[in-house]
């Protein structure tokens, strides 16, 4: 599967590297020893850049624990590596960000070391579904980043901004439509399911799905560019070749602030909301400091930080935020999102790439 929390980051670096000037709450002096340390995986790039240059300095000032911090290869390969490491009792990176897929696939053979609530003071901070749960409860990982992909349109072709995901399929847009590729990418079968069907719930059965799989490739009459190439749709969203889609909601604000005839539009029926976990390997021996790295980052200060500078959603709750109402639009909403269905991607991944490609792609 492709790895869009990979390809989200490399996009992070038209927005800036860094969280410099963040308030920074201090840590407990529990862990003030000079051999402390511990070894984060992140994502490449301006992103590991400004982990490194901001986050990172800024949590070894306040605890004490020096930060190795790893560049995680793309796609799956990390969690591959980390689940060979793990069977020869090692380590590669203590705690690691994860797609909420690989996240799954990790817990299937026990990778994750349960995280315990009782030692993280901000984990009533987080918004539920940024905990990421064995089936019996124990904690796997916390959420880390997220992002949104939106309805954007070029605003010279549509004066007036979509309300529903509808649009998608209006006959008025034929020929329009600049989609996302990949059924495990797009997400589209959770909006079809959550505009025509009451909820992503509907998903639960292959007969659900097949009865959105059938309501979506309706849309195809009206999709002039699947894509895969992010950048391609970019420019034919801004030049209006292709004036309606789906994409990410903070890059395609970042265009219209430029001066480009882009907007976002968070659906009546939600933005799909995407996100990364902080999961801690079972073969580390850092879980203390690791739970003081997750409850760092678990701060309103932190977390405030990040949408201000890296364009990431919050994974906490929003009144908890002294972010303004322009802040907090720039990176998230208030509707409710749409969450991907990430257990079908594990559990019945082959059968939904053929349907796809049978009924979408086809």
């Amino acid at each position: 599967m492709r790895d869009i929390l990979k390809t989200n980051v490399s996009r992070r670096a038209i927005l800036g590297a860094g969280v410099a000037g963040a308030s920074m709450l201090a840590m407990p002096a529990v862990l003030r020893a000079q051999d402390k340390s511990l070894k984060i995986g992140v994502y490449g790039g301006y992103f590991k850049d400004s982990f490194d240059k901001n986050i990172f300095p800024e949590f070894t000032k306040a605890t004490g624990i020096a930060v190795e911090s790893v560049a995680e290869p793309t796609g799956e390969a990390w969690l591959v590596q980390l689940e060979q490491a793990a069977r020869a009792g090692q380590a590669p990176a203590d705690l690691s960000m994860m797609s909420q897929v690989a996240m799954l696939k990790g817990q299937a053979t026990d990778l994750w070391a349960p995280l315990d609530p009782a030692k993280l003071s901000n984990y009533d901070n987080l918004i539920d579904h940024f905990v990421n749960k064995y089936p019996d409860g124990r904690v796997a990982g916390i959420g880390a980043v997220a992002w949104y992909i939106t309805l954007v349109t070029n605003t010279n072709v549509y004066p007036e901004a979509p309300t529903s995901w509808e649009a998608l399929w209006d006959p008025a847009n034929a020929d329009k439509l600049g989609l996302l590729a990949l059924v495990s990418n797009s997400f589209l079968l959770e909006v079809t399911a959550k505009t025509f069907f009451g909820g992503t719930n509907a998903l639960d059965t292959e007969e659900g799905q097949i009865k959105a799989f059938e309501k979506l490739a309706e849309v195809k009459p009206n999709v002039r560019l699947w894509y895969r190439d992010e950048a391609q749709f970019e420019q034919a969203l801004k030049s209006g070749e292709i004036p309606m889609g789906q994409y990410y909601h903070d890059v395609t604000g970042l265009a219209a602030m430029d001066g480009h005839p882009v907007r976002s539009t968070f659906p009546k029926e939600g933005g799909i909301m995407d996100s990364g976990c902080w999961a801690l390997s079972r073969a580390s021996t850092k879980s203390e400091e690791a739970h003081l790295f997750v409850n760092y980052m678990c701060q309103p200060e932190i977390q405030a930080a990040l949408s201000r500078k890296v364009g990431t959603a919050p994974t906490i709750k929003r009144e908890l935020l002294d972010l303004t109402a322009e802040e907090f639009a720039a990176v998230s909403s208030e509707i409710e999102p749409i969450i991907p269905r990430y257990d079908l991607y594990t559990s019945k991944s082959d059968w939904l790439n053929q349907k796809w490609t049978e009924m979408i792609a086809g």
